[in-house]
C-alpha cells in the first residue's frame, strides 16, 4: 500500500520531492499497528506544497495545513476510517530525523518495539473511539523512546 501511494504522490509532486519515507507503526515490521500508512515526503521548498492541495483532494486527501507542527504540511485520507497520513517536510527539517530515528530505533530494539506495541494495543482497546485519549496515553512512552532513539541515531542517519 505504501509503494502504490508513493507512485501517486510522485505523480502529483514530481520534482518537488527529494525523497519519501515510510514512517509510523506500519513501517516497523512486527509491531501492533492500526492499518494507517504514514508517509513522509521530503521536499525542496515547503511553501510550494500548498499549490498541490487540489490534486491531493482529487486523490481523496484532506489538506490540514501545518496541523500543529510548524513547517509541516499534513494530509489525511479516508475520512473517519483513515487509511493514509502524509507528513510533508522541507529538506533539513529536524522532524525528519525525529521520525527516522524513532522508526530505526524500534526496528533495532525488539523489546522496546514489543513494549510500545503492547501499550498501543491496550490503548486502542480502551479508547476505540477517542483518538485524543489514545494519543495522550502513548505520549509519555513515545517521548521516552524518542529521546533514546535520537541519541542512538547519532551517526546512523547516513545508514538508514
Amino acid at each position: 500500500m505504501f509503494k502504490i501511494e508513493v507512485e501517486k504522490l510522485q505523480t502529483i509532486f514530481g520534482k518537488e520531492i527529494e525523497d519519501i519515507h515510510h514512517i509510523g507503526s506500519t513501517s516497523v515490521p512486527g509491531i501492533k499497528a492500526k492499518p494507517i500508512i504514514d508517509i513522509m515526503p521530503i521536499v525542496r521548498d515547503i511553501r510550494n506544497v500548498d499549490k498541490y492541495n487540489k490534486a491531493m483532494q482529487e486523490l481523496g486527501y484532506n489538506p490540514k495545513g501545518e496541523n500543529g507542527i510548524s513547517g509541516r504540511r499534513y494530509f489525511q485520507k479516508g475520512g473517519d476510517n483513515r487509511t493514509h497520513h502524509v507528513h510533508i517536510y522541507q529538506l533539513g527539517s529536524s522532524e525528519i530525523k525525529r521520525h527516522l530515528a524513532f522508526r530505526g530505533y524500534l526496528i533495532s530494539h525488539p523489546d522496546e518495539k514489543q513494549r510500545y506495541g503492547d501499550l498501543k494495543s491496550k490503548l486502542a482497546q480502551q479508547f476505540p473511539y477517542d483518538m485524543e485519549s489514545y494519543i495522550n496515553g502513548k505520549e509519555s512512552m513515545a517521548t521516552e523512546i524518542e529521546s533514546r532513539a535520537l541519541e542512538w541515531y547519532k551517526g546512523r542517519d547516513r545508514l538508514l
